[in-house]
């Protein structure tokens, strides 16, 4: 088959591993893949050297290309030209499948492949939610609830023109029919792969202990971490409110923040007002403290990534919006207990008090509470961590992701087919 894949940002991120690894595997299959996306800026690293690089066995490559006017940000006259420009992409390529991922890719790519001459069989995948948590004052609130109503409004008239759409979690599909988007019979979960071989087997100088001793932690210090944009909704704020105190009076207790982004120097600027030490690896001229309170990796290589969750006790995700967030499975598969808000399909990888702890959104007592309960409680803590490795190693995959991928691609297919007859 001929597959073009649509996102909107090749950044490091989640639904762009997603993307990438689905890419790359269904490339080794045998499918010719192409991958669409818009242009690459900004402090969140990007995957399109990775995906320049591969080669499949018998040589083929994956061919990629670039959106000029696709964007994240609504802008009408930007979206009305990346919608024409995809058009124009589609037909060109003739591709059997169309799958597009991300909100902004998803509406604008749905709308152009089902617009194109021939029409493809299209299909979107749920990364996670467009629609933002309602917080704040007032004003913000507002805004917050316009914003939620013109994305359902989109995803509405999106879902009309596909033939499938994929979850990353039950939650997704609940929430999206919650809202009125597709029809059950559109929907399938298909559960993220991952690469597990470097989360279940430490390479060489990447052992708990080496990678703690690299950034400057000792072997008895409680490190509670974070894989994530330095970002808004990713609930490094709450860590701070949650831990602030516990951070000053213990020098044992550290936050080790993996990933860089915009909001970067706002939370440290936050942290050393609230009397936190910083130390920030990536930046050799910064005033860093060796026994700092805070420690933050900046953008590393995802090679890295598993060594530096290996270093972690405890992986704290208190993000206010997510699909299913592969940070706590590869936690898990590296043997670290999660806890994370439960929101969305997080809930789905994180069971409280069978593969992790699981805590309300947005509750900082419970979140300081179940950090706190993994440190007094190591044996337990191990415990949950191991039950989520065996449940994580079989369902989170990229063969199994593939398969799924298939799966779904030939029912919307027979749709297709039973469509337009």
């Amino acid at each position: 088959m001929r597959i073009l894949h649509i996102s909107t940002r090749l950044i490091l991120g989640g639904s762009q591993e997603n993307t990438v690894l689905s890419c790359e595997e269904q490339t080794r299959r045998g499918h010719e893949v192409h991958l669409a996306f818009g242009p690459i800026y900004g402090p969140e690293g990007s995957l399109l050297e990775r995906v320049e690089k591969f080669v499949a066995a018998d040589g083929r490559r994956i061919a990629t290309h670039v959106v000029p006017h696709l964007v994240r940000e609504v802008s009408p006259s930007k979206d009305a030209r990346a919608r024409r420009e995809l058009r124009e992409l589609i037909e060109r390529l003739k591709p059997d499948i169309v799958h597009t991922h991300s909100s902004k890719a998803g509406i604008l790519g749905r709308f152009a492949a089902w617009e194109s001459k021939p029409c493809p069989t299209v299909l979107h995948t749920i990364h996670g939610p467009p629609f933002m948590p309602i917080e704040g004052n007032a004003l913000k609130r507002l805004k917050t609830r316009a914003v939620n109503h013109a994305y359902t409004i989109a995803e509405r008239k999106a879902a009309l023109c596909c033939h499938g759409i994929i979850s990353v979690a039950d939650a997704m599909t609940r929430e999206f029919l919650r809202r009125g988007i597709g029809k059950p019979e559109q929907y399938m979960t298909v559960r993220s792969g991952i690469e597990q071989e470097a989360y279940l087997s430490p390479a060489k100088r990447e052992s708990r202990d080496e990678m703690r001793a690299s950034i400057g932690v000792g072997s008895n210090d409680f490190i509670v971490g974070t894989v994530a944009r330095l970002a808004e909704h990713k609930g490094h704020d709450d860590l701070l409110d949650a831990l602030g105190v516990r951070l000053k009076e213990d020098p044992r207790w550290k936050l080790l923040w993996v990933g860089d982004g915009w909001w970067r120097e706002r939370l440290l600027s936050r942290a050393r007002a609230i009397g936190l030490s910083v130390m920030e690896l990536d930046r050799v001229d910064a005033a860093n403290d060796r026994h700092a309170s805070v420690i933050v990796t900046g953008l590393v290589p995802p090679a890295r990534v598993p060594g530096l969750i290996r270093a972690m006790d405890v992986l704290a995700h208190p993000s206010s919006r997510e699909g299913l967030p592969r940070t706590v499975p590869q936690a898990l598969l590296c043997g670290v207990c999660p806890v994370a808000y439960d929101v969305d399909g997080t809930g789905e990888a994180c069971v409280e008090m069978v593969t992790g702890r699981l805590v309300p959104a947005a509750n900082i007592a419970k979140l300081r509470e179940a950090i706190e309960w993994c440190e007094s409680h190591p044996a337990e803590r191990q415990s949950l961590a191991n039950a989520g490795r065996e449940r994580c190693i079989r369902e989170f995959s990229v063969s199994a992701m593939v398969d799924g991928l298939e799966r779904a691609y030939d029912k919307a297919r027979t749709a297709a087919a039973n469509r337009a007859k």
